[in-house]
């Protein structure tokens, strides 16, 4: 009776991909600490991992597991988080459906998100990017059904996502202007967490930039990405003075070296640090960091069977909730024809 109390979050990712320090510190990190005060539900968006993957679905099906395992790794608790795969909740597609018809393909298109990520797409595989899929075009919907179908009350989202969840309040004004009061208005959870920014100095850390260090990395692969990571460009000599200001390191020694960063900071102003030493120390900092992530995964990346079966019965639970839902809605719209 307690839980049913709770409001309800809802979150997730696309599994294309390990995650990285940027989604740990960026999301990961609330969703451990909130899944003691909210039932709260973890998506693995397959679906929509589809909608620019359909030629690739076998990078998407290897990618569910590693996702299971960065959350498990880094403390989401199967036994306070409910942990879903998106595909195998047929009520969300059932939804999107329905939903479709009271979205403008207008309206879509001016989707600030849709629309900057269809940018992106022309910028990556050039005319390759204007062939965008009615999926893709779509998916705001798609998402829209995500949240609804487990009446989420509140959708924790950076700014860039904030465009999507209007069109989710916008669909569930609309459906209960027509069909009566029966979806969940949800409000957004603004992250408080300003994105990590990349080690070339990019703004945004991402998979597709190479830019990243993941959660599951090895110490030797840490060190080497460090290593590389983008220093002040004025400083070309060892003993050259430095601004912290201008150098990743020094940013990223902000997060990791939290006892050691004003002296850091100060040798590199007077020019009595040199770049190899202070990312050497810096990598050091980052291993030791993760380390209790990277050990808590290897014990369930040799137990699979505990893995599989905390997705499967976090699935049935979401299953139960999505249908529970569904009869209402179906019943709101007078479809409900052999209940």
């Amino acid at each position: 009776m307690e839980n049913n109390k709770k409001k309800v979050i809802l979150t997730g990712d696309r599994p294309t991909g390990r995650l990285h320090i940027g989604h740990y510190f960026g999301s990961l990190k609330t969703r451990v600490s909130l899944q003691d005060e909210y039932e709260q539900y973890i998506e693995i968006a397959d679906v929509q991992a589809l909608t620019d993957n359909f030629n690739n679905p076998q990078k998407v099906r290897e990618n569910v597991k590693e996702l299971v395992l960065d959350y498990l790794s880094v403390g989401i608790d199967p036994n306070k988080t409910t942990i879903f795969v998106q595909s195998m909740i047929k009520e969300i597609a059932e939804l999107t459906v329905f939903y479709s018809n009271l979205v403008t393909v207008s309206r879509l298109e001016r989707n600030p998100t849709v629309k900057t990520e269809i940018k992106q797409k022309k910028e990556l595989f050039g005319e390759d990017g204007t062939l965008v899929t009615y999926g893709f075009l779509g998916y705001p919907v798609s998402q829209a059904a995500d949240i609804t179908c487990f009446n989420a009350n509140l959708v924790p989202v950076g700014e860039d996502q904030l465009p999507l969840i209007e069109q989710t309040r916008e669909i569930v004004r609309k459906f209960n202007n027509i069909y009566g009061e029966t979806l969940v208005e949800p409000e957004v959870m603004l992250g408080k967490v300003p994105r990590l920014k990349g080690l070339d100095g990019n703004t945004k850390m991402g998979k597709s930039l190479g830019n990243a260090i993941y959660l599951s990395d090895s110490d030797e692969e840490i060190t080497k990405k460090v290593m590389k990571a983008v220093t002040d460009k004025n400083k070309i000599r060892k003993d050259d003075k430095a601004d912290p200001e201008k150098c990743m390191v020094a940013y990223y020694h902000n997060i990791f070296s939290e006892d050691e960063k004003k002296c850091i900071f100060e040798e590199c102003r007077a020019g009595k640090r040199g770049c190899v030493a202070c990312k050497k120390q810096l990598a050091k900092n980052i291993c030791n960091y993760l380390r209790p992530i990277k050990e808590k995964r290897k014990y369930y990346e040799k137990n699979p069977q505990i893995v599989d079966e905390i997705l499967k019965q976090g699935t049935k639970k979401a299953s139960i909730k999505a249908k529970e839902t569904m009869k209402l809605v179906k019943k709101a719209m007078k479809i409900d024809y052999f209940e």
